[in-house]
Parts: C-alpha cells; sequence; structure tokens
C-alpha cells in the first residue's frame, strides 16, 4: 500500500542529497510523530526498542543512531528492565530538538551517518537505528560505523525498510561484516513497519565482534 502523506512521499523519493534531508526534516519535525505514529501506525520504534532491551545489561550506553524525534529513546526509557543512558545523533537539528522535548537523553548531536561518526571505537553496550535504512537516506555501508562504536558483545539493532532490502544489498553487505569477524548477525526477520500503510521492514539484530 503507498502512503497518502506528502512528507513521507517526499521522503521515499530523497536521492541523498543532505540538503534535501535535512529541510524536509525540518519542516516535518514538529508533526512528525503525530504524522507517523497516529497516521501511520509507526510500530517499528517500539518493536526495536524492545528487542534492543531484551538484549541490554540492566545498566549501560546506547546510541540511538538517526534518532529523530527521539521516539526510539522514548520507548527505551519505558522499558522496566534496563535503566540506560542514552545518547542520540541525527542529521536534522529541528529533529533533535523535538528529541530534547522529551528528556530521556543523556546527550544530542548532529552527525552524519553517511560520513565516520565522531566516537571511539567500542564506546556503547547497544546501539540502535530506526528509520534511518530507507530509501534516499542512509546505505547498509553505515551498519559498520554502528558496529564500530559498539563494544565487544553489544547489541545492534537496526531496521531496514522492505523497499530497500534487496535492492541495496543488506543481506550480502551483513554477511561480508559477519565474514570479516565484525558483526554476529543473529536474526534478520520481516516486521511491522508502519502498519496503516502497509509497510514492513527487516528487524535485523547484530552482535558487535
Amino acid at each position: 500500500m503507498e502512503t497518502d502523506n506528502p512528507l513521507l512521499k517526499r521522503a521515499y523519493a530523497l536521492g541523498g542529497d543532505r540538503k534535501e534531508i535535512r529541510s524536509l526534516y525540518a519542516d516535518w519535525a514538529e508533526s512528525y510523530d503525530t504524522d507517523t505514529l497516529d497516521g501511520m501506525g509507526y510500530v517499528a520504534p517500539a518493536l526495536a526498542a524492545k528487542m534492543l532491551a531484551e538484549r541490554l545489561d540492566a545498566a549501560g550506553t546506547v546510541l540511538d543512531a538517526g534518532c529523530g524525534t527521539g521516539l526510539v529513546g522514548l520507548e527505551l526509557s519505558r522499558q522496566g528492565d534496563v535503566d540506560v543512558d542514552i545518547d542520540g545523533v541525527d542529521l536534522s537539528a529541528g529533529m533533535l530538538e523535538q528529541a530534547e522535548e522529551k528528556r530521556v537523553y543523556r546527550k544530542l548531536a548532529e552527525a552524519d551517518l553517511t560520513k565516520p561518526l565522531d566516537i571511539a571505537d567500542d564506546t556503547y553496550d547497544g546501539v540502535v537505528s530506526v528509520g534511518v535504512f530507507t530509501s534516499g537516506h542512509v546505505g547498509p555501508q553505515a551498519i559498520d560505523e554502528l558496529a564500530r562504536v559498539a563494544r565487544p558483545g553489544a547489541p545492534v539493532v537496526v531496521t531496514v525498510h522492505e523497499k530497500v532490502w534487496d535492492k541495496d544489498g543488506y543481506a550480502d553487505h551483513l554477511a561480508a561484516m559477519e565474514k570479516a569477524g565484525r558483526v554476529k548477525v543473529l536474526s534478520t526477520d520481516e516486521a511491522p513497519y508502519h502498519e496503516k500503510a502497509g509497510y514492513r521492514c527487516r528487524l535485523c539484530v547484530l552482535q558487535a565482534a
């Protein structure tokens, strides 16, 4: 099913230009939560947060890569079995302002996930990225950076939109990462994404090496 939301259509039509992406999310920031959660049935943040929490120790640090308005951080903060410090990075300053208002992040910063992150190796006890690996945003190579900043043995949970899973070669890329000893691929199961719009994703659970 195709979406009727003009901003989501605009998002899926992006060609990777960082200026265009910043412009889109500046326009969308204030209504993003309502549009996606209520309008589209955006369940991916809750599913990914739960999957990550099940694999975290009771305390630690988590990176929310491409945190947007903070939906994943908010869901993580609601997981009763963990009490983690969450850092968020995103390309859009406008989205980060919305994330700041949720008051669940230790720190927030702008970052472009198509480039190396200004974060040391083996920093985080868990990494999560939801809504980033989709049309016109970030390709599978960015998963390398997420694994790099995760401590050995740490869970890395990412969603990959169904539209790009095969087209952009995610299965092959994850297999190559595993062969190179960078991650262990635990699962890449299909899962709901935007339920009302009928979109699904691959919910990928990795373990950093």
